[in-house]
Protein backbone atom coordinates (compact mmCIF):
# COMPACT_ATOMS: atom_id res chain seq x y z
CA UNK A 1 0.00 0.00 0.00
CA UNK A 2 1.56 3.46 -1.22
CA UNK A 3 2.14 6.12 1.60
CA UNK A 4 -0.79 8.18 0.67
CA UNK A 5 -3.23 5.37 0.94
CA UNK A 6 -1.68 4.87 4.16
CA UNK A 7 -2.92 8.09 5.46
CA UNK A 8 -6.91 7.43 4.88
CA UNK A 9 -7.39 4.49 7.28
CA UNK A 10 -4.48 6.05 10.12
CA UNK A 11 -6.74 9.57 10.05
CA UNK A 12 -9.98 7.26 10.48
CA UNK A 13 -8.29 5.15 13.69
CA UNK A 14 -7.60 9.41 14.71
CA UNK A 15 -10.68 10.33 14.61
CA UNK A 16 -12.97 7.25 16.15
CA UNK A 17 -9.87 7.53 19.18
CA UNK A 18 -10.70 10.46 19.61
CA UNK A 19 -14.34 10.06 20.05
CA UNK A 20 -13.92 7.83 22.76
CA UNK A 21 -13.26 11.14 24.96
CA UNK A 22 -10.91 12.73 27.20
CA UNK A 23 -11.33 10.24 30.21
CA UNK A 24 -11.80 7.37 27.78
CA UNK A 25 -8.32 7.83 26.33
CA UNK A 26 -6.59 8.59 29.46
CA UNK A 27 -7.56 5.37 31.05
CA UNK A 28 -6.09 3.38 27.53
CA UNK A 29 -3.16 5.22 28.08
CA UNK A 30 -2.63 4.86 31.64
CA UNK A 31 -2.58 0.98 30.76
CA UNK A 32 -0.34 1.42 27.99
CA UNK A 33 2.00 3.62 30.41
CA UNK A 34 1.84 0.98 32.82
CA UNK A 35 2.78 -1.57 30.51
CA UNK A 36 5.63 0.73 29.33
CA UNK A 37 7.12 1.95 32.71
CA UNK A 38 6.63 -1.92 34.38
CA UNK A 39 9.32 -3.35 31.28
CA UNK A 40 11.24 -0.17 32.16
CA UNK A 41 11.84 -1.05 35.60
CA UNK A 42 12.66 -4.98 34.57
CA UNK A 43 15.13 -3.65 31.60
CA UNK A 44 17.03 -1.54 34.50
CA UNK A 45 16.84 -4.66 36.62
CA UNK A 46 18.46 -7.09 34.40
CA UNK A 47 20.37 -4.32 32.66
CA UNK A 48 22.29 -3.58 36.37
CA UNK A 49 22.18 -7.54 37.45
CA UNK A 50 24.00 -8.11 33.88
CA UNK A 51 26.97 -5.30 34.42
CA UNK A 52 27.14 -6.89 37.79
CA UNK A 53 27.41 -10.31 36.81
CA UNK A 54 30.40 -9.27 34.25
CA UNK A 55 32.41 -7.40 36.52
CA UNK A 56 32.11 -10.31 38.78
CA UNK A 57 32.90 -12.72 36.37
CA UNK A 58 36.39 -10.30 35.30
CA UNK A 59 36.92 -9.38 38.45
CA UNK A 60 36.68 -11.52 41.69
CA UNK A 61 35.13 -9.39 44.31
CA UNK A 62 36.32 -11.10 46.98
CA UNK A 63 40.12 -11.46 46.00
CA UNK A 64 41.37 -7.59 47.38
CA UNK A 65 39.29 -4.84 48.67
CA UNK A 66 41.78 -2.67 46.43
CA UNK A 67 39.47 -3.53 43.55
CA UNK A 68 36.80 -1.73 45.49
CA UNK A 69 39.38 1.92 45.06
CA UNK A 70 39.20 1.59 40.82
CA UNK A 71 35.57 -0.11 39.67
CA UNK A 72 33.63 3.04 40.77
CA UNK A 73 35.72 5.20 38.72
CA UNK A 74 36.11 3.00 35.57
CA UNK A 75 32.15 3.02 35.89
CA UNK A 76 31.48 6.98 36.09
CA UNK A 77 33.72 7.53 33.46
CA UNK A 78 32.06 5.36 31.08
CA UNK A 79 28.75 6.81 32.77
CA UNK A 80 30.65 10.49 31.52
CA UNK A 81 31.18 9.46 28.39
CA UNK A 82 27.97 8.04 27.22
CA UNK A 83 26.10 11.24 28.54
CA UNK A 84 28.61 13.71 27.87
CA UNK A 85 28.96 12.60 23.72
CA UNK A 86 26.01 10.51 23.22
CA UNK A 87 23.56 11.35 25.15
CA UNK A 88 24.52 15.18 25.41
CA UNK A 89 22.11 16.37 28.46
CA UNK A 90 22.16 16.16 32.18
CA UNK A 91 20.55 13.36 33.47
CA UNK A 92 21.23 13.87 37.06
CA UNK A 93 18.90 14.27 39.62
CA UNK A 94 15.53 12.44 38.08
CA UNK A 95 13.08 12.85 40.20
CA UNK A 96 13.56 16.87 40.11
CA UNK A 97 13.84 17.04 36.82
CA UNK A 98 10.44 15.21 36.75
CA UNK A 99 9.45 18.27 39.19
CA UNK A 100 10.80 20.86 36.80
CA UNK A 101 9.49 19.86 33.67
CA UNK A 102 6.01 19.95 35.71
CA UNK A 103 6.73 23.54 36.67
CA UNK A 104 8.17 24.99 33.93
CA UNK A 105 8.60 23.04 30.52
CA UNK A 106 4.76 22.17 30.31
CA UNK A 107 5.53 18.26 31.46
CA UNK A 108 7.69 17.95 28.41
CA UNK A 109 10.55 15.74 28.75
CA UNK A 110 12.78 14.70 26.35
CA UNK A 111 12.35 11.52 24.62
CA UNK A 112 15.63 10.20 25.32
CA UNK A 113 15.00 10.01 28.81
CA UNK A 114 12.53 6.69 28.23
CA UNK A 115 16.31 4.64 27.96
CA UNK A 116 19.31 7.01 28.82
CA UNK A 117 18.84 6.99 32.48
CA UNK A 118 18.83 3.02 32.49
CA UNK A 119 21.80 3.37 30.78
CA UNK A 120 23.96 5.60 32.52
CA UNK A 121 22.72 4.27 35.59
CA UNK A 122 23.31 1.14 35.52
CA UNK A 123 26.93 1.63 34.28
CA UNK A 124 27.13 4.31 37.58
CA UNK A 125 25.53 1.39 40.08
CA UNK A 126 27.37 -1.69 38.22
CA UNK A 127 30.56 -0.87 39.06
CA UNK A 128 29.77 0.15 42.27
CA UNK A 129 28.66 3.77 42.24
CA UNK A 130 27.39 4.68 45.60
CA UNK A 131 23.87 5.98 44.76
CA UNK A 132 20.11 4.04 43.92
CA UNK A 133 18.49 3.24 40.56
CA UNK A 134 15.10 4.16 41.50
CA UNK A 135 15.66 8.00 40.48
CA UNK A 136 16.80 7.47 36.90
CA UNK A 137 13.76 5.01 36.61
CA UNK A 138 11.21 7.19 37.56
CA UNK A 139 12.68 9.89 35.45
CA UNK A 140 12.10 6.91 32.65
CA UNK A 141 8.68 6.16 33.69
CA UNK A 142 7.46 9.83 33.33
CA UNK A 143 9.35 10.88 29.98
CA UNK A 144 7.03 7.44 28.67
CA UNK A 145 4.11 9.45 30.95
CA UNK A 146 5.27 12.52 28.76
CA UNK A 147 6.12 11.35 25.34
CA UNK A 148 3.32 9.07 24.80
CA UNK A 149 0.96 12.35 25.77
CA UNK A 150 2.92 14.25 23.67
CA UNK A 151 2.06 12.24 21.18
CA UNK A 152 -1.48 11.88 21.36
CA UNK A 153 -1.47 15.82 21.73
CA UNK A 154 -2.91 15.62 25.47
CA UNK A 155 -3.15 18.82 27.34
CA UNK A 156 -0.85 19.91 30.09
CA UNK A 157 -3.36 18.78 32.63
CA UNK A 158 -3.63 15.02 30.89
CA UNK A 159 0.35 15.28 30.11
CA UNK A 160 1.15 15.63 33.81
CA UNK A 161 -1.32 13.18 35.05
CA UNK A 162 0.47 10.70 32.65
CA UNK A 163 3.89 11.60 34.01
CA UNK A 164 2.22 10.84 37.22
CA UNK A 165 1.33 7.42 35.85
CA UNK A 166 4.89 6.79 34.67
CA UNK A 167 6.34 7.44 37.87
CA UNK A 168 3.79 5.19 39.86
CA UNK A 169 4.54 2.52 37.34
CA UNK A 170 8.33 3.06 37.68
CA UNK A 171 8.44 2.65 41.26
CA UNK A 172 5.60 -0.40 41.71
CA UNK A 173 7.90 -2.35 38.84
CA UNK A 174 11.27 -1.85 40.49
CA UNK A 175 9.89 -2.52 44.15
CA UNK A 176 6.95 -4.44 43.08
CA UNK A 177 4.94 -2.42 45.77
CA UNK A 178 1.94 -0.54 43.56
CA UNK A 179 0.60 1.58 47.03
CA UNK A 180 3.58 2.77 47.46
CA UNK A 181 3.78 3.68 43.66
CA UNK A 182 0.66 5.40 43.69
CA UNK A 183 1.65 7.49 47.14
CA UNK A 184 4.80 8.28 45.87
CA UNK A 185 3.31 10.26 42.64
CA UNK A 186 0.88 11.47 45.21
CA UNK A 187 3.50 12.82 47.68
CA UNK A 188 6.59 13.43 46.20
CA UNK A 189 5.39 14.49 42.44
CA UNK A 190 2.36 16.35 44.26
CA UNK A 191 -0.01 15.43 42.10
CA UNK A 192 -3.77 16.34 43.32
CA UNK A 193 -5.72 13.38 44.71
CA UNK A 194 -9.06 13.54 42.50
CA UNK A 195 -11.52 11.17 41.15
CA UNK A 196 -10.13 11.60 37.62
CA UNK A 197 -6.22 10.92 39.05
CA UNK A 198 -6.39 8.00 41.33
CA UNK A 199 -7.96 5.40 38.70
CA UNK A 200 -5.20 6.40 35.66
CA UNK A 201 -2.65 5.61 38.69
CA UNK A 202 -3.96 2.90 40.21
CA UNK A 203 -4.05 1.44 36.33
CA UNK A 204 -0.71 2.32 35.64
CA UNK A 205 0.67 1.37 38.98
CA UNK A 206 -1.06 -2.35 39.08
CA UNK A 207 -0.68 -2.79 35.45
CA UNK A 208 3.55 -2.08 36.11
CA UNK A 209 3.44 -3.86 38.80
CA UNK A 210 2.24 -6.99 37.26
CA UNK A 211 4.50 -6.94 34.25
CA UNK A 212 7.64 -6.86 36.59
CA UNK A 213 6.20 -9.67 38.79
CA UNK A 214 5.74 -12.03 35.63
CA UNK A 215 8.40 -11.47 34.19
CA UNK A 216 10.94 -11.39 37.25
CA UNK A 217 9.03 -12.99 39.79
CA UNK A 218 6.80 -12.22 42.96
CA UNK A 219 10.08 -12.42 45.48
CA UNK A 220 10.08 -9.32 47.51
CA UNK A 221 13.14 -7.19 47.80
CA UNK A 222 14.13 -7.74 51.21
CA UNK A 223 13.45 -10.99 52.79
CA UNK A 224 12.39 -10.34 56.31
CA UNK A 225 10.34 -12.62 58.71
CA UNK A 226 9.13 -10.96 61.76
CA UNK A 227 10.06 -13.23 64.86
CA UNK A 228 9.73 -10.29 67.66
CA UNK A 229 6.47 -8.89 67.27
CA UNK A 230 5.72 -5.30 67.91
CA UNK A 231 4.82 -4.46 71.83
CA UNK A 232 3.30 -1.22 73.50
CA UNK A 233 5.98 -1.00 75.41
CA UNK A 234 8.49 -0.26 72.60
CA UNK A 235 6.28 2.87 71.44
CA UNK A 236 8.85 4.76 73.30
CA UNK A 237 12.00 3.65 71.45
CA UNK A 238 10.41 3.78 67.95
CA UNK A 239 9.78 7.10 69.00
CA UNK A 240 13.65 7.81 69.99
CA UNK A 241 13.86 6.16 66.80
CA UNK A 242 12.19 8.45 64.62
CA UNK A 243 13.93 11.88 66.31
CA UNK A 244 17.25 9.84 65.49
CA UNK A 245 15.65 9.52 61.52
CA UNK A 246 14.70 13.03 61.35
CA UNK A 247 18.42 14.01 62.17
CA UNK A 248 20.22 11.53 60.46
CA UNK A 249 18.05 12.73 57.29
CA UNK A 250 18.64 16.31 57.53
CA UNK A 251 22.26 15.53 57.87
CA UNK A 252 21.80 13.74 54.51
CA UNK A 253 20.31 16.32 52.80
CA UNK A 254 22.13 19.34 53.76
CA UNK A 255 25.45 17.10 53.09
CA UNK A 256 24.19 16.33 49.76
CA UNK A 257 23.48 20.10 48.74
CA UNK A 258 26.63 21.34 50.54
CA UNK A 259 29.23 18.74 48.39
CA UNK A 260 26.94 18.90 45.32
CA UNK A 261 27.18 22.74 45.46
CA UNK A 262 31.05 22.89 45.56
CA UNK A 263 31.43 20.23 42.70
CA UNK A 264 29.38 22.55 40.66
CA UNK A 265 31.87 25.22 40.65
CA UNK A 266 34.76 23.08 39.06
CA UNK A 267 33.46 23.31 35.14
CA UNK A 268 35.36 20.73 33.50
CA UNK A 269 33.84 16.84 33.89
CA UNK A 270 36.96 15.54 34.18
CA UNK A 271 38.18 17.68 36.86
CA UNK A 272 35.51 16.88 38.74
CA UNK A 273 36.09 13.08 37.81
CA UNK A 274 39.29 12.67 39.20
CA UNK A 275 38.66 14.83 42.44
CA UNK A 276 35.05 12.78 43.04
CA UNK A 277 36.64 8.99 42.31
CA UNK A 278 39.16 9.34 44.45
CA UNK A 279 37.34 10.33 47.30
CA UNK A 280 34.79 7.59 46.38
CA UNK A 281 37.74 5.06 46.09
CA UNK A 282 38.77 6.17 49.33
CA UNK A 283 35.63 5.95 51.23
CA UNK A 284 34.58 2.12 49.66
CA UNK A 285 38.21 0.81 50.28
CA UNK A 286 38.00 1.47 53.82
CA UNK A 287 34.19 0.63 54.31
CA UNK A 288 33.07 -1.56 51.58
CA UNK A 289 29.29 -1.72 52.44
CA UNK A 290 29.26 1.84 50.70
CA UNK A 291 29.75 -0.07 47.59
CA UNK A 292 26.77 0.42 44.94
CA UNK A 293 23.34 0.27 46.49
CA UNK A 294 24.23 -1.29 49.31
CA UNK A 295 20.85 -3.89 49.78
CA UNK A 296 23.02 -6.51 50.47
CA UNK A 297 24.34 -5.07 54.02
CA UNK A 298 20.76 -4.12 54.48
CA UNK A 299 19.80 -7.64 54.15
CA UNK A 300 22.48 -9.01 56.33
CA UNK A 301 21.43 -6.34 59.18
CA UNK A 302 17.29 -7.90 58.66
CA UNK A 303 19.24 -11.41 58.98
CA UNK A 304 21.16 -10.46 62.20
CA UNK A 305 24.66 -10.57 60.93
CA UNK A 306 26.19 -6.98 61.72
CA UNK A 307 29.85 -8.39 60.86
CA UNK A 308 29.17 -8.62 57.20
CA UNK A 309 29.87 -4.89 57.12
CA UNK A 310 33.49 -5.61 57.88
CA UNK A 311 33.71 -7.85 54.47
CA UNK A 312 36.67 -7.29 52.58
CA UNK A 313 37.56 -4.51 55.11
CA UNK A 314 40.92 -3.09 56.38
CA UNK A 315 38.91 -3.80 59.45
CA UNK A 316 37.81 -7.52 59.36
CA UNK A 317 40.06 -8.69 61.85
CA UNK A 318 38.17 -6.31 64.32
CA UNK A 319 34.59 -7.71 63.46
CA UNK A 320 34.02 -8.39 67.29
CA UNK A 321 34.94 -5.53 69.08
CA UNK A 322 31.58 -3.78 69.89
CA UNK A 323 32.80 0.21 69.90
CA UNK A 324 34.42 -0.42 66.77
CA UNK A 325 31.07 -1.39 65.38
CA UNK A 326 29.27 1.25 66.75
CA UNK A 327 31.98 3.49 65.58
CA UNK A 328 31.72 1.85 62.19
CA UNK A 329 27.76 2.54 61.91
CA UNK A 330 28.33 5.96 62.75
CA UNK A 331 30.80 6.42 59.73
CA UNK A 332 28.94 4.27 57.35
CA UNK A 333 25.47 6.55 58.26
CA UNK A 334 27.78 9.57 58.00
CA UNK A 335 30.22 8.75 54.38
CA UNK A 336 27.21 7.28 52.81
CA UNK A 337 25.77 11.07 52.25
CA UNK A 338 29.44 11.89 51.07
CA UNK A 339 29.77 9.06 48.77
CA UNK A 340 25.95 9.74 47.02
CA UNK A 341 26.77 13.19 46.41
CA UNK A 342 30.28 12.34 45.26
CA UNK A 343 29.04 9.94 42.63
CA UNK A 344 26.83 11.93 41.41
CA UNK A 345 29.11 15.44 41.39
CA UNK A 346 31.74 13.23 39.73
CA UNK A 347 29.04 12.01 36.71
CA UNK A 348 27.44 9.60 37.73
CA UNK A 349 23.99 8.99 37.33
CA UNK A 350 21.83 7.77 40.55
CA UNK A 351 19.47 9.14 42.93
CA UNK A 352 18.90 8.84 46.90
CA UNK A 353 16.16 6.17 47.10
CA UNK A 354 18.74 3.33 47.92
CA UNK A 355 21.03 5.44 49.82
CA UNK A 356 17.97 6.91 52.37
CA UNK A 357 16.99 3.19 52.88
CA UNK A 358 20.52 2.03 53.65
CA UNK A 359 21.21 5.02 56.14
CA UNK A 360 17.68 4.10 57.50
CA UNK A 361 18.60 0.79 57.99
CA UNK A 362 22.20 1.54 59.79
CA UNK A 363 20.77 3.84 61.88
CA UNK A 364 17.82 1.78 62.89
CA UNK A 365 20.40 -1.32 63.98
CA UNK A 366 22.48 1.55 65.42
CA UNK A 367 19.82 2.73 67.49
CA UNK A 368 18.69 -0.77 68.64
CA UNK A 369 22.36 -1.26 69.36
CA UNK A 370 22.79 1.52 71.49
CA UNK A 371 19.28 0.65 73.78
CA UNK A 372 20.27 -2.97 74.33
CA UNK A 373 23.37 -2.21 76.18
CA UNK A 374 20.97 -1.22 79.06
CA UNK A 375 20.37 -4.75 80.29
CA UNK A 376 16.55 -3.98 81.43
CA UNK A 377 15.70 -3.50 77.50
CA UNK A 378 15.30 -5.48 74.91
CA UNK A 379 15.11 -4.72 71.65
CA UNK A 380 14.79 -6.11 68.11
CA UNK A 381 17.67 -5.31 66.41
CA UNK A 382 16.10 -6.31 62.88
CA UNK A 383 12.98 -4.81 63.61
CA UNK A 384 14.79 -1.50 64.18
CA UNK A 385 16.84 -1.67 61.26
CA UNK A 386 13.19 -2.31 59.25
CA UNK A 387 11.85 0.52 60.58
CA UNK A 388 14.78 3.17 60.39
CA UNK A 389 14.43 2.57 56.52
CA UNK A 390 10.98 4.40 56.55
CA UNK A 391 12.09 6.56 59.03
CA UNK A 392 14.56 8.26 56.69
CA UNK A 393 13.00 7.85 53.80
CA UNK A 394 9.98 9.83 55.20
CA UNK A 395 12.77 12.36 56.74
CA UNK A 396 15.24 12.67 53.32
CA UNK A 397 11.59 12.74 50.80
CA UNK A 398 9.13 14.55 53.05
CA UNK A 399 7.36 11.31 52.47
CA UNK A 400 6.07 9.87 55.11
CA UNK A 401 3.35 7.99 53.95
CA UNK A 402 4.87 6.44 51.15
CA UNK A 403 7.86 5.29 53.66
CA UNK A 404 5.01 2.95 55.35
CA UNK A 405 3.49 1.19 52.70
CA UNK A 406 7.13 0.87 50.56
CA UNK A 407 8.69 -0.63 53.33
CA UNK A 408 5.40 -2.92 54.49
CA UNK A 409 5.26 -4.12 51.18
CA UNK A 410 9.15 -4.69 50.01
CA UNK A 411 9.17 -6.85 53.15
CA UNK A 412 6.31 -8.76 52.07
CA UNK A 413 4.47 -8.25 55.41
CA UNK A 414 2.51 -5.09 57.81
CA UNK A 415 3.10 -6.87 61.27
CA UNK A 416 5.34 -3.95 61.89
CA UNK A 417 2.68 -1.55 60.14
CA UNK A 418 2.18 0.55 63.51
CA UNK A 419 5.92 1.68 64.57
CA UNK A 420 6.14 2.53 61.19
CA UNK A 421 3.55 4.99 60.95
CA UNK A 422 5.17 5.79 64.24
CA UNK A 423 8.30 6.53 63.53
CA UNK A 424 8.09 7.50 60.13
CA UNK A 425 6.01 10.46 61.36
CA UNK A 426 8.30 11.33 63.92
CA UNK A 427 10.81 11.59 62.03
CA UNK A 428 8.82 13.77 59.47
CA UNK A 429 7.88 16.22 61.82
CA UNK A 430 11.60 16.48 63.03
CA UNK A 431 12.82 17.37 60.12
CA UNK A 432 9.91 19.83 58.62
CA UNK A 433 11.33 21.59 61.71
CA UNK A 434 14.50 22.23 60.34
CA UNK A 435 13.87 21.96 56.32
CA UNK A 436 10.64 22.49 54.87
CA UNK A 437 11.44 21.02 51.51
CA UNK A 438 13.03 17.47 50.46
CA UNK A 439 15.95 16.48 48.77
CA UNK A 440 14.25 16.36 45.90
CA UNK A 441 12.04 20.05 46.06
CA UNK A 442 15.05 21.87 48.14
CA UNK A 443 16.61 23.67 44.79
CA UNK A 444 13.51 24.21 42.37
CA UNK A 445 11.93 25.72 45.62
CA UNK A 446 14.71 28.39 46.31
CA UNK A 447 14.13 29.76 42.55
CA UNK A 448 10.11 29.84 43.18
CA UNK A 449 10.08 26.76 40.84
CA UNK A 450 8.04 24.07 42.92
CA UNK A 451 4.72 22.97 41.99
CA UNK A 452 2.56 22.41 45.59
CA UNK A 453 -0.44 20.81 46.54
CA UNK A 454 -1.08 24.36 47.32
CA UNK A 455 -3.16 25.18 44.27
CA UNK A 456 -2.86 29.20 44.10
CA UNK A 457 0.98 29.01 44.44
CA UNK A 458 0.99 26.07 41.75
CA UNK A 459 -0.76 28.31 39.18
CA UNK A 460 1.23 31.08 40.37
CA UNK A 461 4.62 29.03 40.05
CA UNK A 462 3.28 27.57 35.93
CA UNK A 463 2.34 31.66 35.14
CA UNK A 464 5.70 33.07 33.47
CA UNK A 465 6.50 36.45 33.37
CA UNK A 466 7.22 36.76 29.40
CA UNK A 467 3.85 35.93 28.78
CA UNK A 468 2.31 37.94 30.25
CA UNK A 469 4.70 41.16 29.22
CA UNK A 470 3.11 44.09 27.38
CA UNK A 471 5.16 45.84 24.83
CA UNK A 472 2.99 48.85 23.64
CA UNK A 473 4.30 51.39 26.23
CA UNK A 474 5.94 54.49 24.57
CA UNK A 475 9.54 55.47 25.40
CA UNK A 476 11.29 58.28 26.47
CA UNK A 477 15.09 59.47 26.81
CA UNK A 478 16.07 61.69 29.77
CA UNK A 479 17.19 64.14 27.45
CA UNK A 480 14.04 64.28 25.56
CA UNK A 481 11.87 68.07 26.36
CA UNK A 482 8.39 68.11 28.10
CA UNK A 483 7.09 69.17 24.63
CA UNK A 484 8.36 66.13 23.02
CA UNK A 485 6.86 64.46 25.96
CA UNK A 486 3.63 65.63 25.32
CA UNK A 487 3.73 64.65 21.87
CA UNK A 488 3.79 61.16 22.80
CA UNK A 489 1.21 61.63 25.18
CA UNK A 490 -1.08 62.41 22.40
CA UNK A 491 0.00 59.40 20.14
CA UNK A 492 -0.59 56.80 23.57
CA UNK A 493 -3.38 55.13 24.49
CA UNK A 494 -1.23 54.45 27.82
CA UNK A 495 -0.46 56.89 31.02
CA UNK A 496 2.70 55.59 32.11
CA UNK A 497 6.18 56.58 29.55
CA UNK A 498 9.56 54.35 30.94
CA UNK A 499 12.37 56.51 30.30
CA UNK A 500 15.10 54.70 28.80
CA UNK A 501 18.82 55.74 27.79
CA UNK A 502 19.61 54.78 24.06
CA UNK A 503 21.64 51.49 25.22
CA UNK A 504 18.30 51.17 26.36
CA UNK A 505 18.61 50.90 30.24
CA UNK A 506 15.58 52.10 32.09
CA UNK A 507 16.11 54.88 34.43
CA UNK A 508 12.94 55.95 35.57
CA UNK A 509 9.17 56.35 34.50
CA UNK A 510 6.97 59.75 33.51
CA UNK A 511 3.30 59.22 34.51
CA UNK A 512 0.38 61.22 33.11
CA UNK A 513 -0.47 62.37 36.64
CA UNK A 514 2.94 63.77 37.20
CA UNK A 515 2.74 65.98 34.11
CA UNK A 516 -0.98 67.01 34.12
CA UNK A 517 -0.56 70.14 35.88
CA UNK A 518 2.28 71.21 33.69
CA UNK A 519 1.33 69.84 30.13
CA UNK A 520 -0.95 72.91 29.26
CA UNK A 521 1.93 75.11 29.79
CA UNK A 522 3.35 75.63 26.27
CA UNK A 523 5.82 77.99 27.76
CA UNK A 524 7.36 75.17 29.76
CA UNK A 525 7.91 72.76 26.84
CA UNK A 526 11.56 73.40 25.69
CA UNK A 527 12.68 74.85 29.76
CA UNK A 528 11.97 71.26 31.31
CA UNK A 529 13.80 67.35 30.13
CA UNK A 530 11.98 64.62 31.19
CA UNK A 531 15.08 63.84 33.36
CA UNK A 532 13.11 66.56 35.68
CA UNK A 533 10.00 65.25 35.88
CA UNK A 534 10.56 61.44 36.08
CA UNK A 535 10.00 59.13 39.02
CA UNK A 536 12.02 55.68 40.10
CA UNK A 537 9.38 52.70 39.93
CA UNK A 538 8.08 51.84 42.88
CA UNK A 539 9.68 48.06 42.28
CA UNK A 540 11.18 46.52 39.21
CA UNK A 541 10.76 43.18 38.17
CA UNK A 542 13.50 40.55 36.58
CA UNK A 543 12.48 38.65 33.46
CA UNK A 544 13.18 34.97 35.20
CA UNK A 545 11.70 36.35 38.49
CA UNK A 546 9.05 33.66 39.78
CA UNK A 547 5.17 34.57 39.84
CA UNK A 548 5.24 34.65 43.33
CA UNK A 549 7.76 37.49 44.05
CA UNK A 550 6.20 38.92 40.92
CA UNK A 551 2.37 39.66 43.19
CA UNK A 552 4.43 40.00 46.43
CA UNK A 553 5.95 43.40 44.61
CA UNK A 554 2.70 44.23 43.31
CA UNK A 555 1.07 43.68 46.77
CA UNK A 556 4.05 46.09 48.37
CA UNK A 557 4.26 48.61 46.04
CA UNK A 558 0.55 49.01 45.63
CA UNK A 559 0.96 49.55 41.65
CA UNK A 560 -1.15 48.23 39.27
CA UNK A 561 2.11 48.33 36.45
CA UNK A 562 5.74 47.33 37.33
CA UNK A 563 8.64 47.90 34.18
CA UNK A 564 10.70 44.18 33.29
CA UNK A 565 14.04 44.01 33.05
CA UNK A 566 16.83 41.65 31.79
CA UNK A 567 19.51 42.55 33.38
CA UNK A 568 19.44 46.62 33.36
CA UNK A 569 17.82 46.64 29.83
CA UNK A 570 14.35 47.56 29.71
CA UNK A 571 12.41 44.69 27.89
CA UNK A 572 8.57 45.65 28.57
CA UNK A 573 5.72 46.35 31.79
CA UNK A 574 3.49 43.85 33.57
CA UNK A 575 0.16 44.62 34.41
CA UNK A 576 -1.85 43.10 37.70
CA UNK A 577 -4.86 42.92 35.60
CA UNK A 578 -2.98 40.98 32.55
CA UNK A 579 -1.39 38.56 34.98
CA UNK A 580 -4.69 38.44 37.00
CA UNK A 581 -6.40 37.21 33.44
CA UNK A 582 -3.74 34.69 32.69
CA UNK A 583 -4.07 33.65 36.35
CA UNK A 584 -8.00 32.87 36.21
CA UNK A 585 -7.55 30.89 32.29
CA UNK A 586 -4.71 28.33 33.98
CA UNK A 587 -7.08 28.15 37.45
CA UNK A 588 -9.91 27.05 35.39
CA UNK A 589 -7.48 24.15 33.49
CA UNK A 590 -5.72 23.37 37.08
CA UNK A 591 -9.15 22.76 38.72
CA UNK A 592 -11.90 20.53 36.12
CA UNK A 593 -12.21 17.26 36.74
Amino acid sequence: MSRDGLKIPLLNFWLLFRRLGERRITLILSFMIGLLSGVAGVALKNTLHWVQNVIGGIVPMDTTNLLYFGLPAVGILLTLIFVRYLVKDDLSHGVTRVLYAISRQGSKIKSHNMFSSIVGSALTIGFGGSVGAEAPVVLTGAAIGSNVGNFFRMNYKIRTLLIGCGAAGAIASIFKAPIAGIVFTLEVLMLDLTTASIVPLLISAVTASSVSSFLMGRNVIFQYEVIHPFTLHNIPWFVLLGIFCGFVSLYFIRTIWSIEKRFKVTRSPYKKWILGTIVLGILIYIFPPLFGEGYDVLQALLDGRPEYIFHNSPLYEFQDNYWLLIGSLFLIIALKAVATATTNGAGGVGGIFAPALFIGGISGFLVAKLINQFNFIDVSESNFALVGMAGTMAGVMHAPFMAIFLIAEITGGYVLFVPLMITSTIAFLTIMYFEPHSIYTKWLASRGELITHHKDKAVLTLLNVNKVIENDFMTVEPTETLGSLVKKVSQSHRNIFPVITPDRKLVGVVSLDDIRPIMFDTSQYEAITVQEIMNLPPEIIGINEPMESVMNKFESSKAWNLPVVNGDEYVGFVSKSKIFSAYRNLLVEFSEE
